[in-house]
């Protein structure tokens, strides 16, 4: 990480991050159904977006940004537990669980598990959610994520990553380390923890982002500062980013994210109790219940080793995970920092056009959630949430990002 000077400026690419996660979001972005993209993107750039509610205002001694960058790479807390509140904005438009099943189906291929965590944990990108989270050192991690009488757990486990989706009661096994060519680690797709959180935001530094200590609170009980971290330039849709650092242990505690359109945070994500002490050993324990169906991912040994029951079954064929962004053509980035805009080809021919006696009730469904734009490239169609916007042209062409929909049209423009 590149140094701070005070509290000066510093940078933080991490929206130009986007572009690899729009790659990983994706196996292909549908001619027709855009907004899918829109969301595969706005998924992806959780790991930038926190949230903070401040619960009081302790004395703590004054701490430089730079201290306190410093403070969060050195932590080196290696057990912990809690409960983590996770609340997403994006200001999608209501469509009777439309939306979550399309955040599943960015990533879920035919005939891939319920339990895999590349598909579920997208879920995290929309409305509210309650995680449990508990660590014991690098080989040993518990995530569950609690829906009504349902839960989804995905447990590290030494070589072993397991993920059970108590709904459909399917669970998803791979290897954790890659210490054989082919085998898979544990996922790291979507942030789930304010530290995964942190670490995405501040991941590198350039000359585009104001970072400042902006006084501090009290998350989950603990005194923590807040490292403030805002755009310099124009045409982002990022207003600010908040991170709760733990003053004694420098673990980040909540993170938040408000965009420049104002009003509530696009994404809150903190912890509401903690506490930093060994857990349990059996709590990292798995073993799939009874009558389960276990889809192995690429490099486990197979449901013949597994220490799950008789009844414990895998698919006749179980799906690799593998390389969502093969059906992008030419994906690049256009621009730095927090203007940063993701361009690809779908492959496809744009969106429906009105006049097509197939398309026409499917464009009068799009044209309602989209806006058209026209410029040097011809037509489009610009879908919004609060946080990322995305231009699809006629020609299908993509171009995606935080930032501005004038932003984007500038970009298609500049293309053509």
């Amino acid at each position: 990480m590149a140094p701070y000077e005070s509290d000066r400026t510093a940078g933080a690419e991490g929206l130009p991050d986007e572009a690899d996660d729009v790659r990983a979001g994706r196996r292909k972005a549908a001619r027709y159904v855009v907004p899918v993209a829109v969301v595969g993107v706005a998924a992806a750039t959780i790991g930038l977006v926190p949230a903070l509610a401040d619960s009081g205002d302790p004395s703590l001694p004054k701490i430089t940004a730079e201290q306190l960058i410093e403070k969060i790479a050195k932590s080196d807390v290696q057990q912990l537990s809690g409960t983590v509140k996770v609340s997403t904005d994006l200001g999608l438009p209501s469509l009777g669980g439309l939306e979550s099943g399309m955040l599943s189906g960015v990533t879920k291929g035919s005939g891939g598990s319920s339990a895999d965590p590349q598909s579920k944990l997208m879920e995290l990108a929309s409305g509210t959610h309650t995680v449990r989270v508990a660590a014991d050192g690098p080989d040993k991690a518990k995530v569950s994520v609690l829906e009504n009488a349902a839960e989804y757990s995905i447990i590290h486990n030494g070589n072993d990553v397991w993920a059970y989706d108590s709904k459909s009661n399917e669970v998803y096994h791979s290897t954790a380390p890659a210490a054989e060519k082919g085998q898979e680690k544990a996922p790291k797709d979507v942030p789930t923890t304010p530290k995964q959180l942190a670490d995405e935001a501040l991941k590198s530094v350039d000359d585009t982002t104001s970072v400042t200590v902006d006084g501090t609170a009290q998350v989950a009980g603990r005194d923590a500062y807040k490292l403030l971290i805002k755009p310099k330039q124009s045409g982002s849709t990022v207003g600010a980013i908040t991170v709760a650092v733990d003053a004694k242990t420098g673990v980040p505690l909540k993170f938040t994210l408000v965009p420049t359109s104002g009003g509530a945070a696009v994404v809150d994500a903190g912890f509401t109790q903690v506490a930093f002490a060994k857990p349990a050993a059996s709590t990292f324990d798995f073993t799939p219940p009874k009558g389960a169906k276990v889809t192995e991912g690429k490099g486990s040994k197979g449901s013949k080793d597994l220490k799950g029951s008789k009844d414990s079954k895998a698919p006749e064929s179980a799906p690799s995970r593998g390389d969502l962004g093969k059906g992008l053509d030419g994906l690049k980035t256009v621009g730095k920092g927090w203007s940063t805009i993701a361009e690809f080809d779908t492959g496809g021919q744009g969106m429906p056009s009105g006049s097509s006696s197939q398309g026409g009730n499917v464009s009068g469904f799009l044209n309602s959630l989209g806006d058209h734009v026209k410029g040097k490239f011809g037509s489009g169609t610009v879908f919004s949430t609060r946080l990322v916007n995305a231009l699809i042209t006629d020609d299908g062409k993509v171009y995606a990002g935080a930032v501005t929909k004038d932003a984007l049209v500038k970009a298609a423009n500049a293309a053509h």
